[in-house]
């Protein structure tokens, strides 16, 4: 049996007693939601202070899933794998003990904690003494300490039964959503709103994205490709908006009317117009940017606050602050860095000469030789689409692609799904070659691959490799289509 302990974010617990509850209340209905489609039975049990998550089903593939999956839980903060064994006597159970954890405390300080319950020879006082002793005198390099030691081990005891940490995983840390309410957040595909937009589900807000299209509909491709990725990875047990806006018209306007310094801070101030009208349609109070103090010329404070005055609406910006390698390093680990670093650049509005301290009369007097109707225009026919119908959408582009359930003898699988996917679930094809290649590399490494071969992309569920392919065919590339067993 596969057995986890959920170990919820510190925050959850300092709160009080009713909000504690209604936070563990959400962490654990979540991971429900999140778990009930899987291909196996998974009971999840909550208590006061934690939750459990047991499987009766057990292999290697198995488990990686479920831990892949419970690193990317807003609420939970760390896990670990617990087994249920037989003891006899106190020097079986260090025994047993010794066998886990004696490599993981070499050059560590240690720690035993024992929660005993029933009848024994021995407290709870005993067995931490007995084993943590033992442990100390079988590895030389390591030591006890009580306070803040490297590693803690715990645990519990009842009658002739025990339960042992054998591993322990980070979790994603944060709030359950959504405990926080709603947000919109303005993602352009780059690396500041796709880590804007993370942050936010992290603290717990369920929050939906709003895309400014500029570049058609390979810029909105790909930006749908990092959102949805976003929302499946980290945010799936709640169902979410894409909105998209055409606001190419509304550029070709500023560039043919603005005096070119003041062109970025009145195309911003225009997107929170539209961002704030949307917010207000969806019913969601607070807008989401991936903006920090001198990132670029209208991300100053005298810019931000011009800007501001656009938006009736609350601005949140969680990068206010951040260093541009901060915010990569972060992209990185979230999985998105490569996705984004593959979008192209797509700047609305490029001023020699832009303003650092933009003068909000002198920005009101430009916007009013714009035409409203164009503003008016875009909202009205905005997109707004529920997320869960990416895959829908991606079958209605990408009608002109190919899917084969049965391949070409000479067919070339790519297997565009994340390492972590690809070794919890391989892709096995006796008569086919089979590339690895995550989706987020896929658009600067296709180029490099023989373009005489025909490729077919693979995810499991059919998503991204649509996606994909369509990204591809949009890049002038036609030998690909799309495999679908």
């Amino acid at each position: 049996m596969l057995e986890f302990i959920i170990k919820l974010h510190p925050e959850i617990a300092i709160k009080s007693k009713s909000v504690r509850k209604r936070q563990t209340l959400l962490v654990e209905q979540n991971l429900r939601t999140l778990l009930k489609h899987l291909p196996h039975k998974v009971k999840v049990t909550g208590y006061f202070d934690h939750l459990t998550v047991t499987s009766q089903y057990e292999t290697s593939a198995w488990r990686q899933e479920l831990i892949t999956r419970l690193k990317c839980i807003p609420g939970i903060v760390a896990f670990a794998q617990m087994q249920t064994r037989q003891f006899t006597d106190l020097a079986d159970l260090f025994q047993q003990v010794a066998a886990v954890y004696q490599s993981q405390i070499i050059n560590k300080s240690f720690c035993v904690r024992v929660r005993r319950q029933g009848e024994h020879e021995f407290s709870s006082l005993d067995a931490e003494r007995y084993i943590g002793g033992g442990l100390n005198q079988l590895v030389n390099s390591a030591r006890v300490q009580l306070k803040q030691p490297d590693l803690e081990i715990k645990l519990e005891i009842k009658q002739q039964q025990f339960l042992l940490v054998t591993e322990s995983f980070s979790g994603m840390g944060g709030l359950p959503i959504p405990s926080q309410s709603d947000a919109l957040s303005l993602i352009s595909g780059g690396f500041d709103s796709a880590v804007a937009s993370y942050l936010m589900i992290r603290k717990g807000l369920r929050t939906h994205y709003l895309f400014f299209n500029l570049g058609g509909a390979a810029h909105e491709n790909g930006v749908r490709e990092i959102a949805f990725y976003l929302w499946k990875t980290y945010a799936a047990s709640h169902r979410v908006k894409f909105v998209s806006v055409d606001f190419a018209p509304v550029v070709a306007d500023i560039l043919e009317h603005v005096p070119t310094g003041l062109m970025g801070v009145v195309l911003k101030r225009l997107m929170m117009q539209v961002a704030s009208a949307m917010a207000e349609k969806l019913g969601i109070s607070a807008v989401v940017t991936g903006e920090s103090i001198g990132q670029v010329a209208s991300q100053t404070l005298a810019n931000l606050a011009v800007i501001d005055q656009a938006s009736p609406s609350l601005v949140l910006r969680p990068l206010i602050y951040h260093d541009k390698q901060d915010i990569v390093d972060l992209a990185r680990q979230i999985g998105v860095a490569e996705l984004a670093g593959s979008m192209p650049e797509y700047c609305g509005v490029i001023s020699q000469n832009p303003t650092v301290n933009a003068i909000l009369s002198e920005v009101i007097t430009a916007e009013a030789q714009l035409d409203p109707r164009r503003i008016n225009q875009a909202i009205e026919q905005a997109k707004i689409l529920d997320i869960r119908t990416v895959e829908y959408q991606a079958e209605q582009q990408a009608g002109v692609i190919a899917t084969e359930a049965i391949l070409p003898a000479n067919a070339i699988v790519l297997d565009i799904r994340s390492h972590d996917e690809v070794d919890a679930r391989p892709l096995q094809l006796q008569q086919h070659q089979v590339l690895t290649i995550p989706f987020y590399r896929l658009a600067t490494a296709f180029a490099q691959l023989d373009q005489q071969q025909q490729y077919y992309c693979y995810c499991e569920r059919g998503v991204m490799s649509r996606l994909q392919a369509l990204l591809l065919q949009e890049m002038g590339f036609n030998n690909v289509a799309v495999y679908r067993p």
